[in-house]
């Protein structure tokens, strides 16, 4: 909290594991339908995939266990139905996510969102954290020829912002999505989950 006292510009977050409680239902979502098309995927190798888009996790599993009869396009569309239905019912805010959003607001800092995950399922997660109007900017990495940890959807997001990204400071949740903040220039504030905030790769910041 006290970095962000110190910012003079902008504020760009990720969403998913930081904004909302949304891993798990990633990671349900993906060994349901994974399962279902005989992947042998199970919740702990879901990690592997962590920060990637819905495409890109697509592609990640088939290259290493191709399935046939259901396109991949087919397969990332039942991912994020599902993900959307189970944020639509059980999501919750993670600790402390809408009380720094209220505080950069209180500062009058620009806003952005810079997420992985589709225009569809934002929409659906700013409506159950009643965030809908909180965000100057909001970028998805669909949009994008590559996604995190690629900087494209933090350069988009500071140059929709019209400020520098030297001059913007990204809360992120996961490795991949630190190497994109950085790469883009930014300075990041990590915030990982419980189990994975002795990973080496923090030290990056």
């Amino acid at each position: 909290m006290a970095e962000v006292l110190m910012i003079d510009a902008a504020v760009i977050f990720d969403m998913d594991g930081l904004l909302i409680n949304s891993e798990p239902f990633w990671h349900r979502a993906e060994v349901e339908v994974f399962n279902a098309l005989e992947v042998p995927l199970h919740e702990s190798m879901c990690n592997q995939t962590m920060g990637l888009r819905c495409d890109e996790v697509v592609s990640y599993w088939y290259a290493r266990f191709p399935w046939t009869g259901t396109s991949q396009s087919e397969v990332a569309e039942r991912i994020i139905n599902r993900v959307s239905e189970l944020v639509a019912t059980l999501g919750q805010p993670m600790p402390g996510a809408v009380e720094t959003i209220q505080l950069c607001q209180q500062m009058h800092l620009p806003l952005g969102l810079a997420t992985s995950s589709p225009i569809c399922l934002i929409d659906v997660v700013l409506n159950k954290l009643n965030l809908q109007d909180t965000f100057d900017v909001i970028s998805s990495a669909q949009t994008e020829e590559f996604g995190k940890p690629h900087p494209a959807v933090y350069l988009t997001t500071a140059n929709r912002l019209g400020v520098h990204p030297q001059k913007c400071v990204a809360f992120e949740d996961s490795i991949r999505g630190i190497i994109s903040a950085k790469a883009a220039s930014m300075r990041c504030i990590a915030v990982p989950a419980l189990e994975e905030r002795e990973d080496p790769r923090f030290a990056m910041l």
